[in-house]
């Protein structure tokens, strides 16, 4: 009997999302810190990282369609009713940790909008808050909460676009 090892693909690190940007010719720059895993633990970085910082939801409705909604930091979302802006078949609930890794390959405290990278098989739709993008830069975590990467709002979309993902941006947030 003869056992076949299965393939496992590993996620993508910093660096080789560092390396897709270089090589789709996006500028972007990374100011490495401590681990943070709230918007709150955060915000001692708004004076040393110019640009929109983000809030990431990782959810799901009922028929196991998943999201990324992204909105600024301080942004409220209504979890209430954003199914119905962002085309969910129903109310969402937060996306559990194990869905999170297999699709993004982030644990929670990381998602980012740079997880799209990771999402090869396109099982995630991600969300973009309308105000967030009227910011000329927006930073996101590099597929680890220590560091964050900034590029411009134009650079985000061709990066979407280049994952296969067409990102919807919407009115999120009121």
């Amino acid at each position: 009997m003869t056992e076949t090892a299965e393939t496992v693909t590993l996620p993508a690190t910093a660096d080789d999302l560092f390396e897709y940007l270089d090589s789709l010719g996006i500028p972007h720059t990374t100011k490495t810190h401590a681990p943070v895993f709230t918007v709150a633990e955060s915000e001692s970085l708004r004076d040393e990282i110019p640009g929109a910082h983000t809030k990431n939801l990782f959810v799901k409705d009922k028929k196991d369609q998943y999201f990324v909604v992204t909105v600024e930091e301080r942004a409220e979302v209504d979890l209430k009713t954003i199914h119905k802006v962002i085309g969910a078949s129903s109310r969402v609930s937060f996306g559990r940790p194990e869905k999170m890794i297999e699709f993004l390959g982030v644990i929670p405290g990381s998602v980012t909008v740079f997880a799209a990278f990771n999402d090869k098989q396109k099982n995630v739709t991600f969300v973009l808050d309308e105000a967030l993008m009227e910011h000329e830069i927006i930073n996101g975590h590099p597929l680890s909460n220590d560091a964050t990467t900034s590029v411009s709002t134009a650079d985000l979309i061709r990066f979407f676009k280049a994952t296969g993902h067409e990102p919807l941006v919407l009115k999120v947030t009121g």
